[in-house]
Parts: C-alpha cells; sequence; structure tokens
C-alpha cells in the first residue's frame, strides 16, 4: 500500500563543527579538510528531507557565545554539533547551558584505522572526532543539562552511523509536527471510558500541540452540496485500495454492499472537506448522534476514509482519544506507521495476543491488501456499514500508549514485539498476531502495570529508542516494558 502523504514529513536541523582555532596556522590545509567533513553530514541530513542550517566553525568561546541568538532564532528542531577535531569545551558550554533543543553531537573520524607508519599529527587530529567528546558530556552535566546523545563512527562506508544519523532525522520530523500540530476534537469518549478523559491544555503544556475543538455538525454542513461525481471517485478510490471478500464465519459480516460503499465514500468526501476546513493535523472523536438521523448516517461511516487519512499521515482517532491520537501522529513521523489498536483475545496455545481495533488504521503498514466488510452491527456502539479488516506486516514491531499518572502528568508505555503470519478472525476489524517476551503472560501483567490507557499505536520496527528520546526531548517519563531493567 502507498497512500500519499497529505504533507511532506519536515524538520528544521541545525548543524555546526567545533574545533581549535589555535590548529589553522599550526596545520595548513586542517581547517578546509575539517570543513569539508562538515559539508558531508549536512548532505547527508539534508537527503532525508529536513531543512538544514550550516552554522558553520565554533573553535573557541567567543564564537560559542555569538552562536546562541542565532541558534534560538533558526526555532530549530534537532541541532548536530559535528565534532570535527578536538575542540575545547568552552565552545559547546554556553551552547548547551541555553538551549532546550535536543543536541547530538556526531564524531565520525574520515579514517576507520590511521596507516601508523605513516601517521602525522595532522592526520591525528583530522580524525581526532573522538577526542573532546568525553569533555563536552562532563561539562554539560556540570551544568545539570541532559547529556547529549553521540553518534560515534566512520564517515563513510558505515551503515550504523548513517542509521544513527536518519533516525535523529525522523526524530525531529516527529518532534517538529507534535510540537506544532492542530488536532481536532469533536464529541466526548465513550461514557464510563475514564482512561479516555484528557485535559487539553496539558497536551499544549507537555506537547506543544493545539486542540481544536470543533463540532459533529460542521460535517453534516461539509455534506450538502456533495455531487454525485465526488462520491463516484471516491468509491473509484476505495475499490482500488480494498479487497471485498465475501463473508466467512461471523453472522454480522456480509460482502460490501453498494449502499455501505456509497455511505463510506459520502463521509470521506464530506470528511476531507471537514479537516482542511479546520486546518488539521489528526482528529479525535466520538459522536453518537440521535437515532435515524443524518447526522448518526454519517458519524458512524467514517471508518474508511479514517483509514485513508491516517495513511495519509493524518492520524484518526475513534472513542474520542486524544493521547493515542499523538502517539500514531508521532510514529508516522518516525516513519514506522501507528494503527489504531488495542488488546484482543489472548492466544495461549501459541502464546500471543491479538491488537487491533474497530475503526481508523494505517493501511500503508498493512500485510497485503486490506478488506472492507459490510458489518450488520458495531459492536458496542450505534450504526452500520462498512469496516476495514487487516493484520500488519509480519517482523518487528512497536507499541507506544500514552499513560496519565496520579499526578497528571503523561507517561511513554512502550513495548518491543514480533508480528507473525497465522489467521486473523474475519470480522471487518484489525488484528494482528503479536508475540512479546518473555512470554505473553508475563509481557501483559507487566503492560497493564505501568498505567496505559487501554488504547496504543502500533507500528513497524523496533523503534522504542526513538519513543523514548522523543519523550526524553518533551520531558515526558518513559519506560520499555519489554527491555530488563
Amino acid at each position: 500500500m502507498n497512500v500519499a502523504r497529505r504533507k511532506p514529513r519536515s524538520a528544521r536541523i541545525g548543524i555546526f563543527g567545533v574545533g581549535y582555532h589555535v590548529y589553522w596556522n599550526q596545520f595548513p590545509g586542517l581547517l578546509d579538510e575539517l570543513m569539508a567533513k562538515l559539508d558531508v553530514l549536512a548532505g547527508r541530513v539534508r537527503a532525508t528531507g529536513a531543512t538544514v542550517e550550516n552554522f558553520g566553525m565554533v573553535d573557541k568561546a567567543q564564537d560559542a557565545y555569538a552562536l546562541v541568538p542565532r541558534l534560538k532564532a533558526a526555532d530549530l528542531d534537532l541541532i548536530f554539533c559535528d565534532m570535527l577535531t578536538y575542540a575545547t569545551s568552552a565552545s559547546f558550554g554556553a551552547i548547551i547551558r541555553n538551549l532546550d533543543v535536543p543536541i547530538v553531537l556526531v564524531a565520525l573520524q574520515p579514517l576507520a584505522a590511521m596507516d601508523y607508519a605513516k601517521a602525522t599529527t595532522h592526520m591525528q587530529l583530522a580524525n581526532d572526532d573522538f577526542c573532546s567528546v568525553p569533555e563536552f558530556l562532563g561539562v554539560a552535566i556540570r551544568m545539570g543539562k541532559r547529556p547529549p546523545e553521540v553518534i560515534l563512527g566512520t564517515l563513510d562506508n558505515d551503515p550504523a552511523a548513517e542509521a544513527e544519523i536518519n533516525d535523529w532525522c525522523e526524530i525531529a520530523m516527529a518532534l517538529h509536527d507534535v510540537k506544532r500540530a492542530r488536532i481536532g476534537h469533536f464529541g466526548h469518549p465513550i461514557e464510563h471510558m475514564l482512561d479516555m478523559q484528557t485535559d487539553q491544555t496539558a497536551l499544549t503544556a507537555a506537547f506543544g500541540c493545539h486542540i481544536v475543538q470543533t463540532e459533529a455538525d460542521d460535517l453534516l454542513r461539509f455534506s450538502r452540496d456533495i455531487g454525485d461525481d465526488e462520491i463516484e471517485r471516491k468509491c473509484a478510490a476505495i475499490l482500488d485500495l480494498f479487497d471485498t471478500p465475501e463473508p466467512v464465519a461471523d453472522p454480522l459480516t456480509t460482502k460490501l454492499t453498494p449502499e455501505h460503499l456509497r455511505s463510506a465514500a459520502f463521509a470521506a468526501v464530506a470528511l476531507d472537506r471537514f479537516v482542511d476546513h479546520h486546518e488539521l493535523d489528526g482528529l479525535a472523536y466520538y459522536y453518537e448522534g440521535e437515532a435515524g438521523s443524518p447526522l448518526r448516517a454519517l458519524v458512524t461511516n467514517l471508518i474508511v476514509g479514517n483509514s485513508l487519512l491516517t495513511a495519509a499521515g493524518f492520524p484518526m482517532c475513534g472513542e474520542s482519544d486524544l493521547k493515542t491520537c499523538l502517539a500514531m501522529l508521532l510514529m508516522d513521523r518516525l516513519g514506522i506507521g501507528g494503527s489504531f489498536a488495542e488488546f484482543h483475545p489472548v492466544d495461549f496455545r501459541e502464546g500471543f495476543a491479538l491488537v487491533g481495533h474497530d475503526g481508523p488504521h494505517h493501511i500503508n503498514i498493512a500485510e497485503g491488501k486490506p478488506v472492507l466488510r459490510s458489518l450488520l452491527k458495531y459492536h458496542g456502539k450505534p450504526g452500520s456499514g462498512a469496516s476495514v479488516e487487516f493484520r500488519i506486516r509480519t517482523g518487528p514491531i512497536t507499541m507506544l500508549s500514552i499513560g496519565v499518572k496520579a499526578d497528571g502528568r503523561f507517561k511513554f508505555v512502550l513495548a518491543e514485539g514480533e508480528s507473525a503470519h497465522g489467521p486473523i478472525p474475519a470480522t471487518g476489524n484489525t488484528n494482528t498476531r503479536g508475540f512479546f517476551g518473555p512470554d505473553i503472560r508475563a509481557f501483559l501483567k507487566r503492560w497493564v502495570y505501568e498505567g496505559p490507557t487501554h488504547h496504543f499505536a502500533l507500528g513497524l520496527g523496533h523503534r522504542a529508542a526513538s519513543l523514548r528520546r522523543i519523550a526524553d526531548a518533551l520531558g515526558i517519563e518513559s519506560v520499555v516494558v519489554t527491555k530488563e531493567n
């Protein structure tokens, strides 16, 4: 699947290099070599799609103090400090003290090893990238700042170092968008779902996002002049993306009916208009409407449109779950999907839990072509209509639930596992066979003890470390349930 993004991922990343000004007269040509190395890093970061501002060389305390206001004015999401050669920590102290942006030290020496028989002091200095890393971290710790993380390796032919650079660029993209996101909301949590209640001011304080309070009636307003041609185009787009198989065992399911397809397409067009009008980056909602009313028919047929938007990088959360909407946004900006999920029945024979949900899903991470089924009723909710069924791709997976502690602060509850092949229930809901260590019983107990909500975002890969770095940057507690100690 490859539903195009509504807007490209982006981030503002600053780069500067450090060195020691005394060297330049002592070793002719060294400065030019180091600046070329800085350009290599800037090019790699720019290749990720980030906007890069290269601030050049900082080689003495005066430069560091002068750079601080320029870094602040650039409105950066991340800073790479390129450890080009040895540098005194005065070239860094004022920067780490005065900025509250994640800073990563990059120490990539040109040579995997020096030719010791031909080694010179010039050669050593050109490869002295790690030399002042201990000094820089020591000063950051003495100043009471979070120690900057370190990327260590070689400038070329180092996949591990390049992967770390890419990871940090994706983290910057997640931070960039969550701090600026306009997350729409209408309706209310399902009555009695106490874990869904969310302080919207607290979300702005913790993440930077703005919650846009909208009205369900806006959907009705934007649906009034939808033409048949728009509905037909949306129907065609839906059928191009989804399979529509015959039912299996569940009597609540039928083959997708033309009426349900048209209702889903109609609602999807109205939803597109709605999010464009409010300039939203995501939406959480739950609304029932009056039985038999046009509004109920509309709000209970958003599942397909939700899934199209979620795959396009616009997270949609049912059951009014604002916290999971943000979790899905963070996963999407890391490039790993982020599907709406909860725990379904446990398979004690094979040792896995089904993870999925009814409602919006990130169909770009589906294993094979996703399925649409007509449901005669939605369990626990009013209405009937088209519903999405798929499993996510096999391989490593990550889960993120954003819980709330007794003091009102948020907490990232994370886990890594594996998605495996095997049958899933043909019920018109998503379900993935999730295996988690050390065994499913122990894992599920550990998971709930950390205080997650019953929903979480489900994505591809093992990216708990990336999400923990995001939590650290936002000052939010995090725990990885599947990691020992």
